[in-house]
């Protein structure tokens, strides 16, 4: 197998993640209108009960499995052997579930009809073996994937879903969509492993690895997923999950775009330099990571303050304004999240420290917990937002704080002080606008984020932030090397 390359394998998920940006920009306005706030809502409650399933299905196989096969992906033979062991326990746990999952809905009475549409999602953790190919840093099997399937399901959406009473429609569209996509994924595995002895797999000694993985994942559920349970508990109230669902929603499709495909990218890179004893190299590597997810993040965040108040009644509808107070508290966590995220996986699970940042993400879910059950009952969704922004900052602090100094205060501050100065200037700008400029809804939001672009990114290059004046000599350099391959490629045809 090719040695991965690592600017190619970012291409292809900046390309995914583009994908995944562009296709709720498309559906969620039509889902939006078409299910309402209390639809959108119950699609919320019931998938973060899912969601409690599916991660004691997947048993944190999924990133202990790319870290294994990142490690051993130079032996094929052992890490085809650790695919089989690591898969045979997924296909166990996910088979417990199962069961448990249609106990669960015999007992269910209210929601039962949509448990039973979101049943699909378990076979389909029991099928993902994505991490096989994130270990191998083959991003595009998963690429290719993942981009038909998803298209796949936007046509269906429009297709079937077309009035509030096709919420289970919409719920069956979403699950069977990624159980196919997942099954497809199974055609590529002869080019990824090779035939081994069935007699000599060893679970056992995974069970107790995949649980390392598992206690962090469960317990970063608590404040991902346990907000929105609790607001449908607490509050008993489908529009306060459909506002929370919307604005989170929003605050990952930002996070996608800001880090998600640089981390996932760079987490199996660096689990084989730390293989490798290249420390040097991978204290760089976050470095440049930190500084590319706060270009990208301080901008994220002081936009999204700057125009929630006429992207959310254009995007969402009229009835989701409570959503823009909610995008308010939850706009840090971009940045905070991108702190965490960053050193969890570039630092901490490549360098076999789960253990240890799972203390840390337990002692976070317990601050969201405590804050959760103060907080909504008094103020409901906007309660859960506060609560995920000081869980998520107690987390990014202590991640800081205990991660050896691969990264540092210093550089946190060195790489933002210049990003919250250019954001600063850039929000009161889009306000002027908004003040100033009367003009049809869409026309001034698209208004404010062009201006709002050119004043974030002008005012990064008077400051020379080093980043951008980097990327901008490389867009440079590219752009002369390719009018001087085309000019000799002139120069040869006229000879």
């Amino acid at each position: 197998m090719k040695q991965p390359n690592i600017k190619l394998n970012y291409i292809y998920r900046t390309i995914y993640e583009i994908l995944i940006v562009l296709i709720p920009l498309i559906t969620t306005p039509y889902v939006s209108r078409v299910l309402g706030a209390d639809g959108v809502g119950i699609y919320s409650y019931t998938s973060s009960i899912m969601t409690y399933f599916t991660l004691f299905a997947a048993l944190g196989t999924a990133t202990y499995g790319e870290r294994e096969i990142a490690r051993n992906r130079d032996n094929k033979e052992l890490a085809s052997k650790l695919f089989f062991e690591i898969e045979l326990l997924t296909i166990i746990t996910s088979s417990i579930c199962i069961l448990i999952w249609i106990m669960f809905i015999l007992l269910s009475v209210e929601y039962r009809y949509y448990y039973i549409a979101l049943m699909p999602l378990l076979f389909s953790t029991m099928a993902d073996i994505s991490w096989l190919f994130s270990g191998y840093e083959q991003m595009k099997y998963i690429v290719l994937r993942n981009s038909l399937c998803k298209i796949v399901g936007v046509i269906l959406l429009f297709s079937l879903v077309n009035e509030k009473n096709d919420l289970v429609t919409y719920m069956i569209i979403n699950s069977v969509i990624s159980l196919v996509g997942n099954l497809s994924m199974w055609t590529y595995l002869p080019k990824m492993i090779v035939k081994v002895d069935l007699h000599t797999l060893q679970l056992k000694k995974h069970f107790k690895e995949t649980l390392i993985y598992f206690i962090p994942t469960i317990a970063t559920s608590f404040y991902t997923v346990l907000d929105k349970t609790l607001i449908g508990i607490i509050t008993q109230d489908s529009f306060q999950n459909g506002y929370y669902e919307q604005a989170t929603k929003i605050i990952n499709i930002v996070k996608s775009v800001v880090f998600t495909s640089l981390n996932v990218v760079m987490g199996a890179r660096i689990s084989y330099l730390f293989m490798q004893k290249k420390y040097d190299e991978i204290k760089n590597r976050i470095e440049r990571s930190i500084s590319f997810i706060f270009l990208l993040g301080y901008g994220s965040l002081f936009g999204i303050i700057a125009v929630a108040n006429e992207f959310v009644p254009l995007f969402f509808g009229e009835s989701y304004e409570p959503v823009i107070s909610l995008l308010y508290v939850m706009s840090p966590l971009i940045i905070i999240i991108g702190i965490s995220n960053c050193l969890g996986t570039q630092y901490y699970t490549p360098a076999g420290l789960r253990l240890k940042s799972a203390k840390i993400i337990i002692l976070g879910s317990f601050i969201n917990l405590v804050c959760n059950l103060i907080l909504i009952p008094k103020l409901g969704a906007n309660g859960a937002a506060i609560g995920s922004l000081i869980a998520e900052l107690s987390i990014t602090i202590l991640y800081v704080i205990k991660c050896d100094g691969y990264l540092s205060l210093r550089v946190i501050i060195k790489y933002s002080y210049k990003r919250i100065i250019a954001g600063v200037i850039m929000l009161f700008i889009i306000k002027l606008v908004d003040t100033f400029i009367i003009l049809d809804a869409l026309f001034i939001f698209l208004l404010e984020i062009i201006i709002g672009l050119l004043v974030y990114f002008v005012v990064l290059f008077i400051m020379k932030d080093s980043l951008l004046i980097e990327m901008i000599n490389l867009v440079l350099k590219y752009i002369v090397a390719l009018f001087k391959r085309g000019r000799d490629n002139n120069d040869r045809f006229e000879s």
